[in-house]
């Protein structure tokens, strides 16, 4: 039986990968122990993505070759603008981060990164490069999810966090980008290879930098 193309992508990345996902920072969420400054630094940074991240969906949409996929792709755009993005505001008001504070953080290394490759993938104008970062940014947080025990922690901060990114409608969108990716990638496997392995080496870096704090 042939390997499925994101099932050669994923082994091609380890170690990164799962070292991600079985990440300190992944751990002490997934047990409510997360340091409040780490989770701070981590969502400050995270939330800075969000425009580059629909910048990627929107030229996802835009060279998308089917309509079922653009319909897809359109609904996540809409999660993303409004569930998750309204769990931050949420989040940065439960832990007292002011918008001047959530301003004048520098972008970490990681996050730089990220934002460069998603906007790099989106000036492609290449679906499978699309795919292969949203593969990465999606199914690698699923599969951190999917460790979480089912007695979540107590605190939204972290429980919705979780949620967001295991619930039925999310796996079956990470499906949906899996298929996609080893449909229309094996065709243009160099660009969706190294948009992948770039992007599973900057993940694994995000998570290491949430715990690089400021004094």
């Amino acid at each position: 039986m042939t390997e499925r193309f994101t099932d050669t992508l994923r082994r091609q990345s380890e170690p990164s990968w799962t070292q991600s996902i079985e990440h300190r920072f992944v751990n002490e969420l997934l047990d409510g122990t997360l340091d409040d400054a780490v989770l701070v630094n981590y969502l400050i940074q995270d939330h800075r993505f969000i425009d580059a991240f629909l910048t990627l969906l929107g030229a996802a949409i835009a060279t998308a070759d089917t309509f079922e996929a653009r319909i897809r792709l359109g609904r996540f755009t809409g999660v993303i603008s409004g569930e998750e993005n309204t769990y931050f505001l949420r989040a940065f008001e439960a832990l007292g981060v002011t918008e001047a504070q959530r301003l004048e953080a520098p972008d970490s290394v990681p996050t730089a990164g990220f934002k460069a490759i998603m906007r790099e993938a989106a000036a492609t104008r290449s679906y499978a490069a699309a795919l292969a970062v949203l593969n990465v940014a999606e199914g690698m947080y699923l599969d951190w999810a999917l460790r979480a025990p089912k007695q979540l922690p107590p605190r939204f901060e972290h429980a919705e966090w979780i949620i967001l990114h295991d619930n039925p409608d999310f796996q079956s969108f990470v499906g949906f980008l899996r298929a996609e990716l080893d449909r229309v990638g094996p065709a243009q496997a160099q660009i969706s290879t190294d948009f992948f392995l770039r992007a599973v080496a900057l993940e694994h870096a995000f998570f290491d930098a949430a715990y690089d704090i400021k004094g």
